[in-house]
């Protein structure tokens, strides 16, 4: 796409904006200067005149608002050892089928995991995130019909909320950091901007996952004599 046609505003659909990732994703868009609608089964925590908010869980499908034309979708709504498939991976297809398999639709992402990729995580959780994987490659197959691309944007550890449980205990953080070639997480932020070039930007690159971890998943812990 020429810099003309990404300056346009698009609507994007965001699912999960109530904190963590989701938000920054949805914060950067509306930054850019695009129409954000958020999904969430929490409270809006973003105020801007270009961002609407649904209360709404994406397992309720019946309930899923109706939003017609959306040219940008961001599956970004999960759990981690939580009803992780319903959540992460049968939900995420509803709402991908239901918002993304239509003309106007330009770019599909799906936030994964680097746990789909090594299977290092609670059972479900990479079980779900590993269907994302499969599923993001269908959907690049069918969307291509509308010129249109989907990927899967696949994070190690990042910086949210929800990943106090180990960031504030100074052992614990000291033991992953080992694993971690470049010694530290993502912010919400910078997965935020790997997202808006994967949805904006790039208009090519489809049936793709990913990983953005820092390196954690390529560490083999080579070992040999002095």
């Amino acid at each position: 796409r020429d810099d003309k046609e990404e300056e346009q505003t698009m609507k994007v659909l965001i699912t999960g904006t109530s904190q963590g990732i989701g938000k920054a994703i949805a914060e950067h868009f509306l930054t850019s200067g695009h129409e954000v609608y958020g999904i969430d089964r929490q409270d809006a925590s973003i105020v801007h005149p270009s961002y609407i908010h649904y209360i709404c869980d994406v397992r309720d499908y019946d309930n899923l608002p109706e939003i017609e034309g959306v040219e940008v979708l961001v599956n970004n709504a999960g759990t981690q050892n939580g009803d992780d498939i319903d959540i992460n991976l049968k939900a995420l297809i509803r709402v991908t089928e239901k918002y993304g398999l239509q003309p106007k639709i330009r770019s599909i992402l799906n936030i994964g995991s680097a746990s789909g990729h090594t299977g290092s995580e609670f059972p479900e959780y990479c079980a779900s995130k590993g269907g994302v994987i499969a599923y993001t490659k269908n959907v690049a197959l069918r969307v291509a019909d509308y010129g249109a691309v989907c990927n899967s944007l696949d994070p190690g550890g990042v910086l949210t909320p929800l990943n106090d449980c180990v960031t504030d205990k100074p052992a614990l953080w000291q033991e992953i950091m080992q694993q971690t070639p470049l010694k530290r997480w993502a912010t919400a932020e910078e997965i935020a901007q790997w997202a808006y070039f994967l949805t904006v930007t790039n208009s090519f690159c489809t049936g793709q996952s990913i990983v953005v971890d820092g390196g954690e998943s390529i560490n083999s812990h080579f070992v040999w004599p002095a």
